[in-house]
């Protein structure tokens, strides 16, 4: 397929998965049970990192969890009780534990006492002019994990470019909340985050896509093979390269290819 068709293939299957109809068996239709902005960044957040292995496992641990916080995340992180935290005790998802989930409470908690959106968070990492996503991420690693007696177990569960992580949950979350389209999908909520300057999210499905079409050489997926699948994209659109996602995810884990 020459370079022509494929852009012309790959834009015919964002337009077919970038609808409404891809919310419900997507992890993305747990932030959409909310309106408040601090409820969609929370719950996204959760859904986000819990998004490993099947989907609809990860759809129900993830409303299992926000179902322990009252539905109401944002108001559960900033007042909750220690008989609160009692009902959380015993949650589990794969390898994320009551103790990875209290971390992550205790530092929301902490973000927003003092923020009112979590944006900047992934934004501290970006403040020079030449900043590029993986700053922000390796910043909101190290932001994330200031609070004091972490477990270093929590850890794995966020991940960082300077690991050379794919960082695909987390790059996901960004699409979630930055790109900004007439569709309904993501949020677009973020407005210091650029959709032109995210990354990818890569794992095997869209790996294996991505190769069958001879976008990407890298044989590891981790940070690089991200870098380079979306140097790659950005000559199709260099304003909104990680609407492919949509087209190599589809293709890769719907039809399979």
């Amino acid at each position: 397929m020459d370079e022509h068709n494929l852009k012309e293939f790959l834009n015919s299957k964002v337009d077919f998965y970038n609808q409404p109809s891809f919310i419900a068996a997507d992890p993305i239709c747990i932030p959409h049970l909310f309106t408040k902005k601090q409820d969609i960044e929370i719950a996204g957040f959760f859904a986000a990192i819990f998004a490993w292995g099947n989907r609809t496992t990860i759809i129900n641990k993830s409303k299992e969890l926000l179902q322990l916080m009252d539905n109401a995340p944002h108001q559960f992180v900033l007042h909750h009780q220690p008989k609160d935290l009692k009902k959380l005790e015993g949650f589990k998802h794969r390898t994320f534990n009551t103790t990875d989930l209290l971390y992550c409470i205790e530092f929301f908690n902490m973000h927003y006492s003092n923020n009112n959106s979590l944006e900047n968070a992934f934004t501290k990492g970006m403040q020079k002019k030449d900043a590029t996503i993986e700053n922000g991420l390796n910043g909101f690693y190290h932001y994330f994990f200031s609070l004091p007696y972490i477990s270093q177990r929590t850890k794995k569960h966020i991940a960082s470019p300077e690991k050379n992580s794919s960082c695909k949950r987390l790059n996901m979350y960004l699409r979630w909340m930055v790109r900004n389209d007439t569709t309904g999908v993501d949020f677009g909520i973020w407005k210091n985050i650029s959709p032109s300057q995210l990354i990818i999210p890569i794992d095997v499905h869209v790996a294996r896509v991505a190769k069958r079409f001879n976008l990407l050489q890298r044989h590891q997926t981790d940070w690089q093979s991200a870098l380079e699948l979306t140097k790659y994209l950005r000559t199709l659109d260099a304003t909104d390269p990680v609407k492919y996602d949509f087209a190599l995810f589809g293709t890769g884990v719907m039809e399979k290819l």
